[in-house]
Protein backbone atom coordinates (compact mmCIF):
# COMPACT_ATOMS: atom_id res chain seq x y z
CA UNK A 1 0.00 0.00 0.00
CA UNK A 2 1.32 3.31 -1.10
CA UNK A 3 0.23 6.31 1.13
CA UNK A 4 1.84 9.99 -0.06
CA UNK A 5 1.96 13.07 1.77
CA UNK A 6 1.23 16.59 0.76
CA UNK A 7 2.88 18.65 3.53
CA UNK A 8 5.03 17.56 6.17
CA UNK A 9 3.93 19.41 9.17
CA UNK A 10 2.67 17.95 12.57
CA UNK A 11 -0.16 16.52 11.64
CA UNK A 12 1.47 14.24 9.05
CA UNK A 13 4.02 13.35 11.00
CA UNK A 14 1.59 12.18 13.80
CA UNK A 15 -0.48 10.39 11.16
CA UNK A 16 3.11 8.64 9.66
CA UNK A 17 3.97 7.48 13.46
CA UNK A 18 0.52 6.04 13.65
CA UNK A 19 1.04 3.83 10.35
CA UNK A 20 4.17 2.55 11.11
CA UNK A 21 3.68 1.67 14.39
CA UNK A 22 0.69 0.14 13.97
CA UNK A 23 2.26 -1.70 10.98
CA UNK A 24 -0.61 -0.32 8.57
CA UNK A 25 2.23 0.71 5.95
CA UNK A 26 5.72 0.38 5.74
CA UNK A 27 8.07 3.34 5.89
CA UNK A 28 9.09 2.59 2.23
CA UNK A 29 5.47 2.79 0.90
CA UNK A 30 5.23 6.20 2.64
CA UNK A 31 5.98 9.32 0.28
CA UNK A 32 5.87 12.59 1.60
CA UNK A 33 6.51 16.42 -0.16
CA UNK A 34 6.25 19.64 1.26
CA UNK A 35 6.87 23.04 -0.72
CA UNK A 36 10.59 23.76 -0.05
CA UNK A 37 11.90 22.23 3.71
CA UNK A 38 14.32 19.93 2.72
CA UNK A 39 15.88 19.64 6.30
CA UNK A 40 12.44 18.66 7.49
CA UNK A 41 11.93 15.88 4.89
CA UNK A 42 15.55 14.55 5.70
CA UNK A 43 14.58 14.37 9.14
CA UNK A 44 10.97 12.58 8.35
CA UNK A 45 13.09 10.24 6.43
CA UNK A 46 15.69 9.40 9.51
CA UNK A 47 12.94 9.00 11.68
CA UNK A 48 10.34 6.89 10.39
CA UNK A 49 12.17 5.19 6.54
CA UNK A 50 9.68 6.80 4.86
CA UNK A 51 11.05 8.62 0.91
CA UNK A 52 10.90 11.98 0.40
CA UNK A 53 10.22 13.70 -3.19
CA UNK A 54 9.32 16.44 -5.14
CA UNK A 55 8.40 14.77 -8.02
CA UNK A 56 4.54 15.55 -8.12
CA UNK A 57 3.65 12.65 -10.88
CA UNK A 58 5.60 10.12 -8.69
CA UNK A 59 4.09 11.11 -5.62
CA UNK A 60 0.65 10.66 -6.65
CA UNK A 61 1.12 8.14 -9.17
CA UNK A 62 -0.43 4.58 -8.05
CA UNK A 63 -0.94 5.96 -4.55
CA UNK A 64 -3.68 4.23 -2.42
CA UNK A 65 -4.32 7.48 -0.78
CA UNK A 66 -3.13 10.91 -0.78
CA UNK A 67 -3.60 12.59 2.63
CA UNK A 68 -3.13 16.99 1.60
CA UNK A 69 -1.80 18.59 5.07
CA UNK A 70 -0.65 22.23 3.69
CA UNK A 71 -1.59 25.32 5.63
CA UNK A 72 -5.46 26.08 4.69
CA UNK A 73 -3.42 29.35 3.15
CA UNK A 74 -1.39 27.33 0.88
CA UNK A 75 -4.07 25.54 -0.64
CA UNK A 76 -5.26 26.70 -3.73
CA UNK A 77 -1.58 27.09 -4.94
CA UNK A 78 -0.87 23.18 -3.76
CA UNK A 79 -4.02 21.63 -5.39
CA UNK A 80 -2.97 23.68 -8.49
CA UNK A 81 0.67 22.47 -8.58
CA UNK A 82 -0.88 18.52 -8.36
CA UNK A 83 -3.80 18.84 -10.45
CA UNK A 84 -2.12 17.89 -13.90
CA UNK A 85 -1.62 14.33 -12.17
CA UNK A 86 -4.47 13.63 -10.55
CA UNK A 87 -7.03 10.69 -12.23
CA UNK A 88 -10.20 9.24 -11.75
CA UNK A 89 -9.32 6.34 -9.19
CA UNK A 90 -7.05 8.89 -6.86
CA UNK A 91 -8.27 8.62 -3.06
CA UNK A 92 -7.75 12.78 -2.06
CA UNK A 93 -8.24 13.12 1.65
CA UNK A 94 -7.52 16.85 3.05
CA UNK A 95 -6.57 17.74 6.59
CA UNK A 96 -7.30 21.06 6.52
CA UNK A 97 -9.75 22.92 8.80
CA UNK A 98 -12.45 25.05 6.71
CA UNK A 99 -11.94 23.75 3.23
CA UNK A 100 -15.14 22.14 1.41
CA UNK A 101 -14.71 19.47 -0.46
CA UNK A 102 -16.80 21.44 -3.27
CA UNK A 103 -13.23 23.24 -3.34
CA UNK A 104 -11.36 20.54 -3.77
CA UNK A 105 -13.12 18.90 -6.23
CA UNK A 106 -13.39 22.45 -8.27
CA UNK A 107 -9.68 22.54 -8.27
CA UNK A 108 -8.83 19.04 -8.76
CA UNK A 109 -10.82 19.07 -11.74
CA UNK A 110 -10.96 15.01 -12.19
CA UNK A 111 -14.24 13.30 -11.03
CA UNK A 112 -12.39 11.27 -7.79
CA UNK A 113 -12.83 10.20 -4.68
CA UNK A 114 -12.28 13.07 -2.27
CA UNK A 115 -12.62 13.25 1.73
CA UNK A 116 -12.44 15.66 4.66
CA UNK A 117 -11.01 14.32 7.83
CA UNK A 118 -11.05 16.43 11.12
CA UNK A 119 -8.14 15.08 13.20
CA UNK A 120 -7.16 16.89 16.33
CA UNK A 121 -3.47 17.66 18.16
CA UNK A 122 -3.77 14.68 20.28
CA UNK A 123 -3.06 12.81 17.32
CA UNK A 124 0.69 13.13 18.32
CA UNK A 125 0.34 10.92 20.81
CA UNK A 126 -2.11 8.66 19.38
CA UNK A 127 -5.80 9.60 21.13
CA UNK A 128 -7.08 11.77 18.43
CA UNK A 129 -10.89 11.81 17.96
CA UNK A 130 -11.40 11.93 13.79
CA UNK A 131 -14.25 12.56 11.83
CA UNK A 132 -14.23 12.08 8.28
CA UNK A 133 -16.62 12.91 4.85
CA UNK A 134 -16.38 11.41 1.81
CA UNK A 135 -18.00 12.59 -1.40
CA UNK A 136 -20.08 10.37 -4.09
CA UNK A 137 -16.60 8.70 -5.83
CA UNK A 138 -15.37 7.10 -2.55
CA UNK A 139 -16.13 3.75 -2.68
CA UNK A 140 -16.22 1.43 0.27
CA UNK A 141 -12.71 0.20 -0.19
CA UNK A 142 -11.33 3.43 -0.23
CA UNK A 143 -13.74 3.94 3.02
CA UNK A 144 -12.52 1.18 5.12
CA UNK A 145 -9.07 2.14 4.01
CA UNK A 146 -9.38 5.94 5.95
CA UNK A 147 -11.18 4.29 8.73
CA UNK A 148 -8.13 2.42 8.76
CA UNK A 149 -6.09 4.73 8.62
CA UNK A 150 -7.10 7.27 10.82
CA UNK A 151 -8.05 4.92 13.69
CA UNK A 152 -4.02 4.40 13.48
CA UNK A 153 -3.62 8.03 15.58
CA UNK A 154 -7.49 7.71 17.57
CA UNK A 155 -10.92 6.99 17.54
CA UNK A 156 -12.93 7.63 14.06
CA UNK A 157 -16.02 8.37 12.82
CA UNK A 158 -18.18 8.70 9.46
CA UNK A 159 -19.87 11.83 9.38
CA UNK A 160 -21.88 14.24 6.95
CA UNK A 161 -19.69 17.00 5.93
CA UNK A 162 -22.54 19.75 6.75
CA UNK A 163 -21.47 18.58 11.32
CA UNK A 164 -17.74 19.25 10.09
CA UNK A 165 -17.80 22.88 11.41
CA UNK A 166 -19.58 21.62 14.66
CA UNK A 167 -17.27 18.83 14.99
CA UNK A 168 -14.27 21.19 14.59
CA UNK A 169 -15.19 23.17 17.32
CA UNK A 170 -16.11 20.44 19.74
CA UNK A 171 -13.12 17.71 19.35
CA UNK A 172 -10.65 19.19 16.87
CA UNK A 173 -10.77 22.89 19.54
CA UNK A 174 -11.66 20.19 22.09
CA UNK A 175 -8.00 19.81 23.55
CA UNK A 176 -7.24 23.42 23.78
CA UNK A 177 -10.44 23.98 26.12
CA UNK A 178 -9.08 20.91 28.20
CA UNK A 179 -5.42 22.67 28.52
CA UNK A 180 -7.43 26.19 29.47
CA UNK A 181 -8.93 24.20 32.20
CA UNK A 182 -5.57 22.70 33.50
CA UNK A 183 -3.93 26.19 33.20
CA UNK A 184 -6.66 27.21 36.29
CA UNK A 185 -6.13 24.36 38.01
CA UNK A 186 -2.36 25.06 37.98
CA UNK A 187 -3.09 28.59 38.89
CA UNK A 188 -5.16 27.67 41.59
CA UNK A 189 -2.98 25.00 43.22
CA UNK A 190 -0.33 27.61 43.17
CA UNK A 191 -2.59 30.01 45.06
CA UNK A 192 -3.57 27.81 47.74
CA UNK A 193 0.10 26.64 48.18
CA UNK A 194 0.66 23.35 46.18
CA UNK A 195 4.07 22.49 44.89
CA UNK A 196 3.62 23.03 41.28
CA UNK A 197 4.91 19.33 40.14
CA UNK A 198 3.18 17.83 42.42
CA UNK A 199 0.07 19.50 41.22
CA UNK A 200 0.62 18.56 37.82
CA UNK A 201 0.94 14.97 38.64
CA UNK A 202 -2.20 15.27 40.59
CA UNK A 203 -4.33 17.19 37.87
CA UNK A 204 -2.84 14.69 35.38
CA UNK A 205 -4.01 11.93 37.13
CA UNK A 206 -7.47 13.37 38.14
CA UNK A 207 -7.90 13.83 33.97
CA UNK A 208 -6.92 10.27 33.03
CA UNK A 209 -9.53 8.92 35.82
CA UNK A 210 -12.22 11.40 34.98
CA UNK A 211 -11.80 10.19 31.50
CA UNK A 212 -11.71 6.89 32.22
CA UNK A 213 -14.74 6.93 34.42
CA UNK A 214 -16.66 8.41 31.83
CA UNK A 215 -15.61 5.86 29.41
CA UNK A 216 -16.27 2.60 31.09
CA UNK A 217 -19.36 3.77 33.54
CA UNK A 218 -22.77 3.55 31.78
CA UNK A 219 -23.68 6.90 33.75
CA UNK A 220 -23.98 10.06 32.22
CA UNK A 221 -21.15 13.05 33.44
CA UNK A 222 -24.02 14.48 35.86
CA UNK A 223 -24.97 11.23 37.33
CA UNK A 224 -20.61 11.13 38.24
CA UNK A 225 -20.92 14.41 39.13
CA UNK A 226 -23.28 14.51 41.45
CA UNK A 227 -22.60 10.97 43.32
CA UNK A 228 -19.19 13.34 44.24
CA UNK A 229 -21.18 15.97 45.53
CA UNK A 230 -22.41 15.27 48.70
CA UNK A 231 -24.37 17.98 50.07
CA UNK A 232 -22.28 20.42 52.09
CA UNK A 233 -19.15 19.08 51.13
CA UNK A 234 -15.95 20.35 49.43
CA UNK A 235 -16.96 19.86 46.15
CA UNK A 236 -20.57 21.24 46.17
CA UNK A 237 -18.63 24.48 48.00
CA UNK A 238 -16.31 24.82 44.81
CA UNK A 239 -19.39 23.54 42.48
CA UNK A 240 -21.41 26.49 43.13
CA UNK A 241 -18.66 29.19 42.47
CA UNK A 242 -18.92 27.24 38.44
CA UNK A 243 -22.34 27.76 38.68
CA UNK A 244 -22.47 31.32 40.34
CA UNK A 245 -20.05 32.22 37.05
CA UNK A 246 -22.38 30.69 34.66
CA UNK A 247 -19.12 28.38 33.68
CA UNK A 248 -21.03 25.99 32.53
CA UNK A 249 -23.14 28.59 29.64
CA UNK A 250 -19.68 29.49 28.91
CA UNK A 251 -18.68 26.41 27.75
CA UNK A 252 -21.53 26.44 25.59
CA UNK A 253 -20.85 29.27 23.99
CA UNK A 254 -17.23 29.17 23.46
CA UNK A 255 -18.04 25.89 21.54
CA UNK A 256 -20.33 27.45 19.31
CA UNK A 257 -18.24 30.43 18.93
CA UNK A 258 -15.32 28.16 17.48
CA UNK A 259 -18.23 26.41 15.23
CA UNK A 260 -19.46 29.69 14.10
CA UNK A 261 -15.60 30.77 13.17
CA UNK A 262 -14.86 27.31 11.47
CA UNK A 263 -17.80 28.00 9.31
CA UNK A 264 -17.07 31.79 8.34
CA UNK A 265 -13.62 30.74 7.08
CA UNK A 266 -14.92 27.67 4.96
CA UNK A 267 -16.87 30.31 3.53
CA UNK A 268 -14.68 33.12 3.26
CA UNK A 269 -12.27 30.57 1.51
CA UNK A 270 -14.48 28.98 -0.73
CA UNK A 271 -16.01 32.73 -1.97
CA UNK A 272 -12.18 33.71 -2.56
CA UNK A 273 -11.01 30.77 -4.84
CA UNK A 274 -14.32 29.39 -6.21
CA UNK A 275 -14.78 31.32 -9.27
Amino acid sequence: MKISFIGAGSMAEAIIAGLIEKNICRGQDIFVTNREDREKLGQLERRYGIQSTYDMEGLIKNADMVIFAVKPKDADSALQKIQPYIQSDTFFISVMAGISIAFMEEKLKVPCAVARAMPNTSASVGKSATAVAFNQYASVNQRELAATVFSSIGITAVVEENKLDAITALSGSGPAYIYYVVEAMEQSAREIGLDSNMAKELILQTLAGAAEMLGTSDCPASELRKAVTSPGGTTEAGIKILQKNNVEDAFIQCIKAAAEQSKRLGQIHDSKHLV
